[in-house]
């Protein structure tokens, strides 16, 4: 009856990733850039058919090793080249976690415990659009969680299965590596450092076991690297190698932050399985040595990612997404307790849960009635970006509805509070779950589109309308790879690859189209005579240059 029980959690556990992780993926287009980036090496080792080298604009791409980008591909001829597809392996990932985190939490605690660790995964707000995304982090963060519950494992004693554990600890590290590079080394080695400095090296750790790990880590996560330098391609390694260094010690363009950056992302985008943390950064249960050793692990690895991504110059959000493991599970102990009676809910709970469901709900309405105030703000000149005032001045589909997610959150924030107020924390808990779960799903379906074409829409049907054999398209003044992915860009017979300089100055076989924001446009116009503007749009300037030009 036991695995009668828990087959039944795990293909509950399965539908609820499939309704959730998988609708409405393909419903708007990849964002810039690392959607669009990721996506589109996938594609070109498609056309190219070269599996082995990541490339970008059919030239070799060193910032990334190729596991995650050999997942796109595969679905990809699955289901096309879509955006679907270019989600599709992370929706996978998705499913797979919260099985992952029941099994855990079963393991260490009761089934109840793993339900519910499941459950704030789903509902928290970034760990929900993680999932339905297309960048590489979710496989990233799920190899190296895996890689460090094996390594907990092996730390509870000398066991039989210890040489097994420490297998796949290896081959998970590995994985990591070969889906995002060695900074899951550098993750994992300063976690294990701090554990075994933390428990005064009273940790029973085995030499051979020690050789076997480095064996099938070196085997797995060196996979890749070993096989480019066999092919004679250690430029790419070196490459690959200072592109790491230079990730941690300098900003890339547009992607910086004040140094406390992460610890305000976790707090707001986590939401509410941050505010349920705050007070179990401490252990009670001291007859459990194992869910004892779990949490401090937890928290190592918390303040370990916290520190290496506020160190790191570029900030960008989905950088300290590994997080999201020990935040939820913190998190899973309160709301645990508070489940089952053993605590009550204090009220610096309920004043920050109440203030952040207040806030994401308002973003949402004052959202959907935005445009009835865009020519009071234009008038007023608050916003001096003309590139911004055109993008808010875009056509957008409105429907009407894109006011109920909010709606429907401040509802059932309500409820919550009022079922906690009457000491009903089990209703009161699982009513807000499930507001916020249809908050998510409606948002995702009626405010993302509604910002996507506020932005990049414009473009990227440009991209997608011309002709992609008979021209070339470049973008002046930005970065991005909308116009390789959506333009379907070919792989030139002649081997030739044009860069913008070369399409703006040399002798060109077809027409060339050139996109730029607006506030590039005068100086485009006075330096490129041989540029025509054919059209204007939403921010964008469109131009073209003919082959007489």
């Amino acid at each position: 009856m036991k695995t009668l029980s828990l087959d039944r959690n795990i293909l509950w556990l399965i539908l609820l990733g499939i309704m959730i992780y998988i609708p409405f993926n393909g419903s708007v287009h990849l964002f810039d850039w690392d959607e669009i980036n990721f996506a589109e090496s996938a594609r070109e080792m498609i056309v190219t058919g070269n599996y082995l080298d990541v490339q970008i604009n059919y030239e070799t791409f060193w910032e990334k090793p190729p596991l995650f980008f050999w997942m796109q591909t595969v679905s990809m001829k699955m289901f096309g080249v879509n955006e679907f597809a270019a989600r599709f392996p992370n929706a996978i990932c998705g499913i797979l976690t919260l099985i992952v985190l029941y099994l855990i939490g079963k393991t260490i605690k009761n089934k109840s415990f793993g339900l519910i660790w499941a459950a704030l995964y789903v509902v928290s707000l970034l760990p929900f659009f993680y999932f339905k995304s297309g960048i590489i982090d979710p496989w990233f963060n799920l190899f190296i969680f895996l890689g460090i519950w094996f390594s907990l494992q092996y730390t509870q004693g000398y066991h039989s299965l210890n040489t097994i554990r420490a297998v796949l600890s290896a081959a998970f590290i590995g994985l990591a590596m070969l889906t995002k590079g060695p900074v899951a080394i550098l993750i994992f080695a300063l976690v294990s450092s701090i554990f075994i400095l933390v428990k005064k090296f009273h940790v029973a750790i085995r030499w051979f076991d020690v050789i076997i790990y480095i064996i099938v880590l070196a085997l797995i996560g060196g996979f890749w690297f070993i096989l480019q330098i066999f092919n004679g391609n250690f430029e790419i390694i070196q490459q690959f190698v200072e592109y790491q260094i230079r990730l941690f010690t300098t900003q890339d363009a547009g992607h910086g932050g004040f140094f406390m950056y992460h610890i305000v992302v976790l707090f707001f985008g986590v939401f509410p399985a941050s505010v349920f943390a705050i007070r179990e950064y401490y252990f009670r249960d001291t007859g459990n040595i194992q869910l004892k050793h779990m949490h401090t692990w937890m928290i190592i690895l918390l303040l370990v990612v916290v520190v290496i991504f506020s160190i790191v110059e570029t900030k960008i959000v989905h950088y300290s997404s590994l997080c999201y493991f020990p935040i939820t599970y913190l998190a899973a102990h309160r709301v645990y307790r508070i489940f089952h009676g053993i605590a009550k809910i204090k009220l610096f709970e309920k004043v920050l849960l109440l203030i952040l469901s207040v806030l994401f709900a308002l973003f949402t309405i004052v959202f959907s009635v935005f445009r009835f105030f865009i020519p009071t703000i234009i008038e007023a000149d608050i916003i001096n970006d003309s590139f911004a005032i055109a993008n808010i001045q875009a056509p957008v589909a409105w429907t009407g509805v894109e006011f109920i997610s909010g709606l429907i959150l401040l509802v059932s924030i309500t409820f919550t509070l009022i079922l906690f107020n009457k000491n009903k924390f089990k209703h009161a808990i699982v009513i807000f779950a499930f507001g916020l779960l249809c908050f998510q799903m409606l948002a995702m379906k009626t405010i993302l589109p509604r910002l996507e074409e506020m932005t990049q829409k414009t473009v990227i049907d440009f991209y997608k309308s011309l002709p992609e054999d008979d021209v070339y398209v470049e973008t002046i003044g930005f970065k991005s790879y909308a116009h390789l992915f959506y333009f379907n860009k070919p792989k030139s017979e002649d081997g030739k690859n044009y860069n913008v300089n070369q399409l703006l100055w040399d002798s060109i076989d077809k027409p060339a189209y050139f996109v730029s924001k607006n506030t590039l446009k005068e100086e485009i116009i006075t330096n490129h005579p041989q540029l025509k503007v054919i059209e204007e749009k939403n921010g964008f300037v469109f131009y073209v240059r003919s082959i007489k030009d």
